[in-house]
């Protein structure tokens, strides 16, 4: 038996283990297991309009509050209804909304309007903020990168902070540490930039800068990262995995630790992902990390797509990666509203059958528990956390370039208690790894599938309803000779 190391289309192409196609499975530490469906929750009602970022964030008394951007309008989520929090502003497919969290502050950017701030109640402009396309919170600041406003200018390359323990104070100071300035070592834009531990850090196409603060005057000193081309694509095509950032490059995925940048990817999924993301679109990709399961989905637009409709996803432990067939137009790690138990399910629904089709372990219904989920093209968020449908895999080339061999049998393994409902085989076989034909069908029985083909090379697809976790598969395979 072979273990399942995982999708990899750009591995050896006869490497043990490895998948050259996947359908909607997720790697884990150990093999590959079916991808949920997306629930609808039950208390979050679809927006208004298309989703253009959309964030949870903590206050200080641990209470949570859930916003969303469209185009024109912020909303908040109250009592199960999107209430509007703020309006007026100009949007479009590109003007995407951040959120960051100062202490009770609640602020958003959407590089056209300026930043706005809630402490509770609706949205206001900050008088004299500057329009911004990134914005985050460090340390004792709030960090705006990509910025345009009335005393620089529109400057994609320059990066503020605010007075210090004072995200309403904009105007530099040394007094006060407010203060700005650009990076421009290197050509481009600002792309993306979030927090790493105590410093900033500000991604161009194919650089990476690292902000540390030291006081006044200078207040922040930015230092570009040497090496390579390192650099991300798109304002969301990053994420923060704990002590690093994930990040989608033009020519790499990357692991950013904060003194280097390593490629995640070679010789597995990397080329498969620019020959199959759209390269015009490609900006729009949006990560995010799944803590719970050590899990970074990567939500890209597939060739002939504007918005993404697919994810790869890396698990950081085995450091495979699987493939699903989901639409995301804006991604969040989301914590439910009301933490469920089995004496207030009646708030959901009178009966079992009315309730989502979701796992009474799943976190879904915890407090404090955080799955993922999107918004779809309908305008309505989806927690990834549903039922299995259908999943399958196709396996790497068995066989010689010399000698043909009968197929007869191929033994799966899968987790115990996680079989799934059913399982059926598709062979193919040929003289070449090029001049493959379909072969026998066969469904699964006592954990194997019965077949009779005769081939150089053979090659196994078997497609799955249902949850599982499939972590090994073996053949057998009886030499035949020379033909």
């Amino acid at each position: 038996m072979d273990k399942l190391l995982g999708f990899a289309p750009d591995a050896e192409p006869t490497a043990p283990g490895v998948l050259r196609e996947c359908v909607n499975l997720l790697p884990a530490e150990n093999g590959m297991q079916s991808a949920p469906s997306p629930v609808n929750p039950a208390d979050v009602p679809p927006i208004a309009s298309a989703c253009r970022g959309a964030a949870i964030i903590t206050q200080l008394d641990d209470e949570r509050r859930m916003f969303a951007g469209t185009d024109a309008n912020l909303y908040e989520l109250v009592a199960g209804v999107w209430s509007t929090v703020g309006s007026g502003y100009t949007g479009g497919p590109d003007i995407r909304w951040q959120f960051a969290q100062f202490g009770d502050s609640t602020l958003a950017a959407n590089e056209v309007d300026p930043i706005q701030r809630s402490t509770g109640a609706a949205f206001t402009s900050i008088s004299g903020a500057p329009k911004a396309r990134i914005i985050f919170s460090v340390g004792a600041f709030v960090m705006a990168l990509n910025t345009n406003e009335a005393g620089f200018g529109l400057n994609p390359d320059r990066w503020w902070c605010s007075a210090v323990f004072n995200d309403t104070d904009w105007t530099p100071s040394t007094a006060t540490q407010c203060a700005t300035g650009r990076l421009v070592s290197t050509p481009g834009r600002i792309t993306a930039g979030g927090r790493m531990g105590d410093y900033a850090v500000a991604y161009k196409e194919r650089a990476i800068y690292i902000g540390q603060y030291i006081g006044a005057p200078a207040v922040w000193d930015w230092q570009q990262i040497p090496g390579g081309d390192a650099g991300c694509v798109g304002q969301e095509a990053w994420c923060d995995v704990g002590g690093a950032h994930f990040v989608v490059g033009y020519e790499n995925f990357w692991l950013f630790d904060g003194v280097r940048a390593t490629p995640v990817g070679m010789g597995q999924v990397r080329q498969w992902f620019f020959d199959n993301s759209d390269p015009e679109y490609r900006y729009r990709t949006r990560c995010v990390f799944d803590r719970q399961n050590n899990r970074v989905w990567v939500f890209f637009a597939g060739n002939g797509y504007q918005q993404p409709n697919k994810a790869l996803v890396y698990h950081m432990v085995s450091k495979q990666w699987g493939l699903v067939d989901w639409q995301a137009e804006a991604v969040l790690n989301y914590f439910a509203a009301t933490p469920y138990t089995m004496d207030t399910l009646s708030t959901l629904s009178p009966t079992y059958a009315g309730l989502p089709d979701v796992s009474f372990d799943s976190q879904f219904w915890w407090a404090g528990g955080q799955v993922v989920a999107g918004f779809n093209a309908s305008y309505q968020l989806q927690a990834f956390v549903g039922a299995s449908g259908s999943s399958g895999f196709t396996t790497w080339f068995m066989g010689d370039d010399d000698l043909y061999s009968l197929l007869t049998k191929i033994r799966i393994r899968f987790l115990p208690g996680r079989r799934p409902d059913t399982a059926v085989a598709q062979t193919a076989n040929g003289p070449s790894m090029t001049e493959m034909s379909l072969g026998s069908s066969s469904s699964i029985n006592d954990g194997k599938f019965d077949v009779l083909d005769s081939g150089r090379w053979h090659q196994v697809t078997i497609n799955f309803t249902g949850t599982h976790q499939t972590t090994a598969l073996g053949v057998t395979l009886v030499q035949e000779g020379d033909r």
